[in-house]
């Protein structure tokens, strides 16, 4: 299907797996729904925030597992999902340093699975509290029952593997079934009214608490994802499975709040953790139920971490390489990741000693946020940069995924603002430790959104090309061969497009197109934009290849602008020190560049190099009242720009003695219904008579100027040629400016 894989990424558990159907994938993700949550702390939610409350858990937590769901489903239907699950769909998409940061923290949320469904087993033994303290003499505690049994659990899955996980997946729902079906059976707590709509306790937990220990109860879903390497078909197995688990989970999860909220009070739902024993048809079957859920989501958490963990080896992301072979090293025919199992068992066996099923949901709880974040994300981006490539036979839509997204955003901030900064501190550090690890294949970020930013691109330049009008602003093209000898044209370029306007540069590369000139293109391109980069511009740099200066400018003087903007002025530029056949040559672009009608702007520059950027000079003449507002709105560009931070405007006009009251009040109201900062003191009227040189007068008072700005006409062209731009030889930098275009200034 012709799809991008980010560079440096190695094949991911391309061989081996099982071959399992989309059974697996929807008994593990239910069998995990379904579990020591629901058993366990939903009575606890009903009691504390009553059934609305309860409602509203459970709508908020789908409202990211729903959009994640169909996000994962559409992402796999996209491109063959090997092993690795979730992993593998967030880097193949993001890259492999932003996917390892995610993986990492996916992989510990799973490993601290195994150890939260294995405290909550331990829970499914308290009704046999009063025998156990009997039997061993001693009080009860749960880890004399979580510690051996995840020992049982990692020497099953060391010796047996995925298989006998699978198999036992069969008998655990059957079990789960029938204690739904028994509870659902069951009547109200003896005795007891029932509670209301907002009935609560007296003093309840506030509601983030109580949906954050609530919401790994909805993750479940992904944990089918996670054997995407031994499904026969990832693509249509991980949608079936995980979006019907999804879907029948959030059924029963109302149909249970309800039964809670009808068969027994607040007090009792809150205090009891197996109140559903009190309700059900026969008790038993609860903590039988129980044992049996959560027994099946610590073999599905402990089947996809360590394949997660493998997967992220194969790719080389942890840091230390001899880890890495360690952890991507498989186990017979079937691929068994029995090292990365071995170091899932520590971690499990670490947090099973902490002992808390409250503390440890919360932590889980925030690295599916994460997780689940990430995955909306990339499917939001993908339906917004329309890449051809991306070709889905499943589609969500794209509003579903960008409201999984913030959404998860939002409830890591509410759920704990503290512990979701360092959520994302330690994933920024993951991050940089991956990229620099990786070296130069490990820069993903400015990969990220290319796609989208063409597509916006796209749509703006659209949108900009049929509502053309409103204020001017410059859009500027340079064609010149003189780049990398000379650094003042660029700069003033930058100056001209940075905030209001858009500048275009163009190297020109004299010659007919063939592979050598394109190579040489090819060639100059990175340069020109590590030289831009270097000068924090932005201006769009590129080259031409052409027979001739004239013909370079006939091409790109035709061409829309890259902004979505025509263009609209033409700059070209010469040096003190360059030769009169150079001056002759821009003279000739001027005149070939009239018949568009885009102002010209001719920059002449020396060793000045616009000096300390303070003074900036205008000089208009009785022939420029068509140059005069380009003039000045184009020197107040440059004065807006950081580096004329300092720089002030003065303006000089010469006219006639008999007209300089009226050029006065007229110069007067440009500027002043134009908002150019420009004062009175700087305002200067002078007048002219025949006796007057005006070369004298303006080189006599802008002779030390940073930048002069004097204006030309075609007349003037037409009449002097290269002379036109080789006046005021004793001023330091000029722009030359000449008005095609009605420019306003107000």
């Amino acid at each position: 299907m012709n799809q991008r894989q980010p560079a440096g990424i190695a094949p991911v558990l391309t061989q081996g797996g099982h071959g399992f159907g989309t059974a697996p994938v929807f008994l593990a993700s239910i069998s995990t729904i379904l579990g020591a949550i629901m058993f366990l702390r939903f009575g606890y939610a009903v009691g504390n925030v009553g059934l609305i409350g309860a409602f509203a858990i459970i709508v908020i937590g789908h409202l990211v597992t729903i959009p994640t769901a169909l996000a994962i489903a559409e992402i796999a239907t996209n491109r063959k999902v090997e092993g690795g699950g979730e992993y593998f769909i967030i880097s193949r998409s993001f890259g492999v340093s932003i996917g390892g940061a995610i993986g990492i923290a996916l992989f510990m949320s799973q490993a601290i699975s195994v150890a939260f469904y294995m405290i909550a087993f331990a829970e499914a033994f308290r009704p046999l509290t009063g025998v156990l303290e009997r039997s061993l003499g001693v009080g009860f505690e749960p880890r004399f029952v979580s510690v051996p049994a995840t020992g049982a659990l990692v020497a099953l899955m060391l010796t047996r593997g995925a298989n006998l996980g699978v198999k036992a997946l069969y008998v655990v729902v059957a079990i789960l079934a029938a204690s739904l079906i028994l509870f659902f059976l069951g009547s109200p707590v003896v005795g007891a009214e029932s509670a209301g709509l907002l009935e609560r306790v007296a003093s309840p937990d506030d509601f983030m608490l109580v949906f954050a220990i609530c919401f790994p109860a909805f993750t479940g879903m992904t944990a089918g994802v996670g054997l995407s390497g031994d499904l026969a078909n990832p693509s249509r197995s991980i949608p079936l499975g995980i979006i019907s688990a999804t879907v029948v989970g959030m059924i029963v999860y109302v149909a249970l709040v309800v039964k809670l909220a009808s068969s027994a009070p607040p007090s009792v739902l809150a205090s009891d953790p197996l109140v559903m024993s009190q309700i059900a048809l026969w008790g038993p079957i609860i903590p039988i139920g129980l044992a049996a859920a959560t027994l099946s989501s610590a073999v599905g958490s402990i089947l996809v971490a360590p394949r997660t963990l493998h997967a992220i080896s194969a790719d080389r992301v942890v840091p230390l390489q001899r880890a890495n072979r360690y952890l991507a090293e498989g186990n017979g025919a079937t691929n068994e990741p029995r090292n990365a199992t071995i170091v899932t068992a520590i971690i499990a066996f670490v947090v099973v000693l902490l002992g808390s099923v409250d503390v440890v949901a919360r932590v889980v709880s925030m690295f599916f946020m994460v997780t689940y974040g990430a995955l909306c994300a990339i499917s939001f981006l993908e339906h917004f940069a329309a890449r051809p490539g991306y070709r889905p036979v499943f589609r969500s839509k794209w509003w579903l995924s960008l409201l999984g997204a913030v959404m998860c955003l939002l409830l890591m901030i509410q759920m704990d603002l503290l512990f979701a900064l360092l959520a994302l501190i330690v994933m920024s550090g993951l991050y940089f430790v991956i990229r620099s690890a990786r070296g130069a294949s490990g820069d993903d970020l400015g990969a990220i959104f290319h796609g989208v930013m063409t597509q916006a691109s796209r749509y703006l330049q659209v949108r900009i090309q049929k509502f053309q009008g409103g204020d001017w602003r410059p859009s500027v093209i340079m064609i010149t061969p003189r780049t990398f000898d000379r650094s003042a044209p660029f700069r003033f370029l930058t100056w001209l497009g940075s905030r209001y306007g858009f500048g275009t540069y163009l190297h020109y590369i004299p010659g007919y197109l063939n592979p050598a000139t394109v190579a040489e293109a090819r060639a100059v391109l990175p340069r020109l934009m590590e030289s831009a980069q270097k000068k924090s511009s932005a201006v769009y740099v590129d080259t031409i290849i052409s027979p001739s200066m004239g013909s370079a400018l006939a091409q790109s003087l035709q061409v829309p602008g890259v902004s979505g903007m025509e263009n609209n002025t033409v700059m070209f530029e010469f040096s003190v020190h360059d030769d009169r056949g150079v001056v002759e040559e821009v003279t000739r672009a001027c005149e070939l560049a009239s018949p568009t009608g885009m102002n010209r702007v001719v920059l002449r520059h020396g060793d000045h190099f616009f000096g300390d950027r303070r003074d900036l000079h205008v000089w208009l003449t009785w022939n420029d009242y068509g140059n005069a507002a380009l003039m000045i709105l184009t020197s107040y560009i440059l004065l807006g720009h950081d580096d004329w931070r300092h720089g002030k405007m003065s303006i000089f006009t010469a006219v006639p003695r008999d007209e300089v009251g009226a050029q006065t009040e007229r110069l007067q109201g440009m500027i002043q219904d134009g908002r150019i900062p420009v004062s009175r003191k700087n305002l200067r009227i002078l007048p002219t008579g025949a006796g007057v040189d005006f070369r004298s007068l303006v080189e006599r008072r802008s002779s030390t100027a940073d930048l002069v700005v004097v204006g030309f006409t075609e007349q003037r062209l037409r009449e002097t040629g290269a002379d036109t731009f080789l006046r005021f030889p004793s001023l330091r930098d000029v722009a030359f400016v000449s008005a095609e275009q009605r420019v306003e200034i107000g």
